[in-house]
């Protein structure tokens, strides 16, 4: 199966600006473009006329136009829920973004994060912020209050180190994904809190939560749920030129280690999946990392249900679970450039 980058969806134009895929006689060639246009604050201050573009964190070069614009990739304000005993729509090995607060269990299946991106909820009493940027593959959920209020968050439609830079309606600030941190507007500097949530197949959040609610479209045909437009990208280390690879992700990493490589974030230090996985469990301090078969990815097969394994991570600290992420080995460098990420060997 092959998806169409040039149809009406957000995640598309943001796909065929960072790759164009060719093929031809069933062989895949990969073809690398500029990842952005340069920054154009006088479509941003159109666009965001309440923000405050004099106050910011990071160098504005850095942010980039991706051929989106404001929420373009539509965020999801009223999710609609199936309790999961029910849903049969899904493979069971499909990854959901899953949190539980107070006994409200919900998962938020990336099928339809990588679609969206951004999903506003409220679990447990708790208003959360989900969002998921496929680029990177990160993952993180966040507490939405911010000095006591509510905010509510939407897609600039731009990025930052390839990463997705949202936006509060409140006040128009620009937070980065990553790092639940404002980097641009009166709020530059403040930080969301993350809330401990799992990346995890379907079949494991149904496990440990039967009564729990799974996240469904409000309307199947408004994107090809279940299909990926970041297929491919599992592999390009192996079938493309990695010198390539390396330009385009300019981060400082070992020769022989792919960008793309997964890694599991906790507190500002990385390990490798490859290598949680060879071991099954990691000790660091009183942090314990675990690795359990039966994820697919979706970075592998155009169909979320047919990605290869890539399994699920628990992180937990004295048998609680605490925030973490699974991203790519770029990302985190570009984040925490100081940051120690172990490997392999």
């Amino acid at each position: 199966m092959t998806l169409s980058l040039h149809s009406r969806s957000g995640p598309s134009i943001r796909m065929a600006n960072c790759i164009f895929r060719i093929v031809a006689l069933g062989v895949g060639v990969l073809i690398t473009v500029s990842s952005a246009f340069a920054a154009d604050l006088e479509t941003w201050q159109h666009e965001f006329p309440k923000t405050n573009f004099a106050k910011a964190t990071v160098p504005l070069d850095e942010i980039r136009d991706d051929g989106n614009f404001r929420d373009t990739i539509a965020p999801i304000d009223d999710p609609v829920f199936q309790s999961v005993s029910a849903l049969t729509a899904m493979g069971p090995l499909e990854p959901v973004l899953s949190v539980v607060i107070q006994g409200d269990a919900r998962a938020y299946p990336l099928r339809m994060l990588l679609w969206h991106e951004i999903v506003n909820d409220t679990v447990g009493g708790v208003p959360l912020l989900v969002s998921y940027c496929p680029l990177c593959n990160s993952g993180v959920v966040f507490d939405r209050r911010v000095d006591g209020d509510v905010l509510r968050f939407g897609n600039t439609g731009r990025i930052r180190h390839f990463d997705m830079v949202m936006y509060d309606h409140e006040n128009e600030n620009w937070w980065q994904q990553f790092t639940g941190e404002a980097i641009i507007g009166n709020d530059a500097g403040a930080y969301l809190k993350a809330i401990p949530a799992r990346l995890e197949s379907l079949a494991r959040f149904r496990a440990r939560a039967p009564q729990g609610l799974v996240m469904i479209p409000d309307d199947v045909m408004r994107q090809p749920y279940g299909a990926t437009a970041y297929y491919g990208m599992d592999s390009l280390w192996e079938t493309q030129s990695r010198n390539m690879l390396r330009e385009r992700y300019p981060y400082t990493l070992p020769e022989d280690v792919s960008p793309l490589l997964r890694v599991v974030v906790v507190e500002g230090k990385a390990w490798a999946v490859e290598l949680l996985r060879a071991v099954s469990r990691i000790e660091h301090g009183e942090t314990v990392l675990s690795w359990i078969e039966g994820q697919n990815s979706i970075h592998d097969h155009a169909i979320v249900s047919s990605g290869r394994d890539v399994g699920n991570v628990i992180v937990q600290r004295a048998g609680r679970d605490v925030p973490y992420d699974v991203t790519f080995a770029f990302a985190f460098r570009a984040f925490w450039p100081d940051g120690e990420i172990v490997f392999l060997k």
